[in-house]
């Protein structure tokens, strides 16, 4: 099935389009690079785990020890969300969460040696995915895609039901 052509010129609001065609609206495009790249994800990392749980142990890995709050916010997740991912990540023995002494309510998270183990498996995996995903661009598009997609996520954070967090410096008890 041939691809709707999606080059547009840059128009003056008097040119501006009507949005007719499905495939100018940038949501509906990356509605599908979405689905698009789950379907790749599950090729190539398999069943076991979703990209989402790989976004909550990437992350854990880069980030251990932080709170399951602060877990949502650095994947753009909402935190129920967060909080169920993680007890299925607990489950499957990939996470371990404890309640952290000075506030009861939250809870620490590290990933396990077997997180670990898994993530480090899955390296393979995860370039072929950005390879493929990619793939239909020339190095220098796919460089720039990247750049321009973060852009437009960063630009919009303030959108999303989820926005994206930093991470706080931790202070410590001396300071």
């Amino acid at each position: 099935m041939p691809r709707p052509s999606t080059t547009q010129q840059a128009q003056t609001p008097a040119q501006e389009s009507q949005l007719i065609d499905l495939y100018e609206h940038p949501g509906h495009l990356l509605r599908r690079a979405q689905q698009i790249s789950v379907s790749i994800f599950l090729d190539e990392l398999g069943g076991d785990i979703t990209p989402v749980q790989y976004a909550i142990l990437r992350t854990l890995s880069n980030h251990p020890g932080i709170d399951q709050v602060t877990l949502a916010g650095l994947v753009g997740i909402d935190t129920s969300t967060g909080a169920t991912v993680c007890v299925r990540l607990e489950e499957k023995g990939l996470l371990v969460r404890k309640v952290i002494p000075h506030n009861r309510r939250q809870r620490a998270l590290n990933i396990t040696p077997t997180g670990e183990q898994m993530l480090s498996d899955l390296i393979p995996a995860a370039q072929r995915l950005r390879k493929r995903l990619l793939s239909p661009l020339e190095a220098d598009e796919q460089e720039q895609f990247m750049h321009l997609l973060d852009k437009l996520v960063r630009g919009n954070n303030t959108e999303s039901r989820a926005p994206l967090a930093s991470i706080k410096p931790v202070v410590s008890d001396n300071e």
